[in-house]
């Protein structure tokens, strides 16, 4: 019957993280949601200059990440805002974003401001939405062609590959801070505990194990 079923194995890993529990991310420290501005009218016709307050360090991402405070254009106060900091990137720093900001690392524009061959990191997928290709430590997109009748860009990708996107996408100029972090070996088992901590599900006496035959569990259960 049903109840029999329910007995025979143990449910698969997939399946439980499905539930949560020990499977869940660590989020408690995590500072915020690393974006680039939201598009506006000062962007798409000019620039806006901001200044990087400081580079922090955020749990579970291998990127620093940058504070970048920029004055509000329609009310009067300063916006801040998180963004994954480019290589070279320093605390007080002007930085600029816009369609009529200079080619100088660490600075946001649309592709099509850009020539070819310009490494970019934090880049849109599609135009307005606030970066999220190559913000991995280390990773950066390169500018391959620029098609300005369609108004598309290939870009190559940190995996290799190629995509053609809207040349309206913004992206900053340079290559994510924080590279080569996976160079360093680790040395020991326990540095990568991390990454399997989730199979803790056999860490128990070798006499406790069902699976163990009984010859085993008896010896081991001798004195």
């Amino acid at each position: 019957g049903p109840h029999s079923l329910a007995k025979m194995g143990k449910i698969i890993r997939g399946c439980r993280k499905g539930k949560g529990s020990i499977f869940k991310s660590h989020t408690r420290n995590r500072i915020g949601q690393v974006k680039l501005r939201a598009l506006d009218y000062a962007e798409r016709q000019g620039y806006m200059k901001g200044v990087v307050k400081e580079i922090v360090h955020e749990p579970g991402r291998g990127a620093p990440v940058a504070r970048v405070q920029f004055q509000d254009p329609y009310r009067y106060k300063r916006s801040n805002e998180l963004v994954c900091a480019a290589e070279g990137m320093y605390s007080g720093q002007f930085i600029y974003a816009g369609k009529k900001a200079a080619l100088v690392v660490g600075n946001i524009l649309p592709l099509y401001q850009m020539p070819e061959g310009t490494l970019i990191c934090n880049l849109e997928a599609k135009a307005g939405d606030r970066g999220k290709i190559a913000k991995c430590s280390g990773d950066y997109a390169t500018i391959v062609t620029h098609d300005f009748d369609k108004g598309t860009t290939r870009v190559r990708m940190p995996s290799g590959s190629k995509k053609t996107m809207s040349n309206k996408c913004r992206a900053m100029v340079g290559l994510v801070a924080g590279g080569g972090r996976t160079d360093k070996p680790l040395l020991k088992a326990g540095r990568a505990f991390h990454k399997y901590r989730v199979k803790r599900n056999e860490v128990r006496k070798p006499t406790t194990h069902l699976r163990s035959s009984p010859r085993l569990v008896s010896s081991l259960a001798a004195p």
